[in-house]
């Protein structure tokens, strides 16, 4: 299921976007693989959907709100392009920033035929920078998806997340070459990476072929940037210091920094050289120049890696 939002011109209909708007674009009708908030129907069994988030600048909050206003739990499985070594339930709701990718597991066997319930986006946003992280009550947010329950009880035989399978463990470590720190702010209207626009002809930095780096990324004031590192994927050390969500530790590409946060990421590169970008993918932010290229190379260097700290 891919997700965006969109404005449509009330008069003719036609899709409109605001090419002045350098934040980034909300949109007031939400679409689902292209149809506006439109209804699923469902057997009573376990089903595996795998939710995008496209775009352009919304970030979403899941929660699956059910007709008396509680909330119905589901299992998350994988994020962007892996699995999570176990599934994880929640009840509070799945957080997708641009571009992220989660796998889940909604089990609708315990509802009668003939129930509905909504694919609620309870993250309150206001603008294109970034949502404000305030979570609006049940039934107030935004009814993306409807499912409608319409059999009686079928046979299931797929794999009951609640026995807690192990699907994929995180390969091991091997010690760091370097730590690069990356600052991602704004400066006299664009949006910058260590205070520079991109040119696709400077080679910002070269990492060396078959080794491990770490890299910090800190956001700035008041916007969110979900940040997309091509090529390689990342594990998650920490988060403002903190030890990451179950949800953040399986290996990632797409990376979400929020106001001030500060994330340390972990890579492993290994066979290929090339050129790649780092950028972020509110495609407002990425297309006023928040983007850098890095290569891969034999020899590598020592490029940002001032940390400021």
């Amino acid at each position: 299921m891919m997700f965006n939002d969109k404005n449509f011109d009330p008069d003719d209909g036609v899709l409109a976007f605001d090419l002045a708007n350098r934040d980034g674009i909300l949109g007031d009708k939400f679409l689902v693989n292209g149809k506006i908030q439109p209804f699923f129907e469902v057997k009573r069994r376990r089903y595996r959907f795998r939710w995008l988030n496209g775009g352009p600048s919304r970030f979403y909050r899941f929660y699956l709100t059910k007709s008396n206003l509680s909330n119905h739990p589901f299992w998350v499985i994988s994020n962007d392009g892996n699995l999570l070594k176990n599934p994880v339930q929640t009840t509070t709701g799945l957080m997708i920033a641009v571009a992220e990718r989660m796998d889940v597991i909604v089990d609708f066997s315990s509802f009668a035929a003939g129930s509905i319930i909504h694919l609620e986006n309870r993250l309150e946003q206001c603008d294109g920078a970034g949502p404000t992280n305030n979570i609006l009550p049940a039934g107030q947010g935004n009814k993306v998806l409807e499912f409608r329950v319409v059999s009686d009880p079928v046979t299931d035989n797929s794999v009951n997340p609640a026995t807690n399978p192990t699907f994929y463990q995180v390969p091991t470590r091997v010690t760091e070459r370097i730590t690069r720190c990356f600052k991602f702010d704004r400066r006299n209207g664009q949006w910058v990476i260590n205070d520079e626009l991109f040119d696709c002809n400077d080679v910002r930095f070269r990492v060396k072929r078959n080794t491990a780096e770490i890299w910090e990324l800190e956001g700035g004031f008041d916007w969110s940037h979900p940040i997309h590192i091509h090529f390689e994927e990342h594990q998650v050390l920490s988060r403002n210091r903190n030890t990451p969500t179950l949800i953040e530790r399986g290996r990632k590409d797409v990376i979400r920094l929020g106001e001030n946060d500060d994330v340390r990421i972990y890579f492993r590169f290994r066979d290929f050289v090339g050129r790649y970008p780092m950028h972020c993918h509110n495609t407002i932010h990425e297309d006023h120049a928040m983007m850098l290229r890095f290569d891969i190379d034999d020899v590598g260097n020592n490029n940002e890696n001032d940390c400021g700290h």
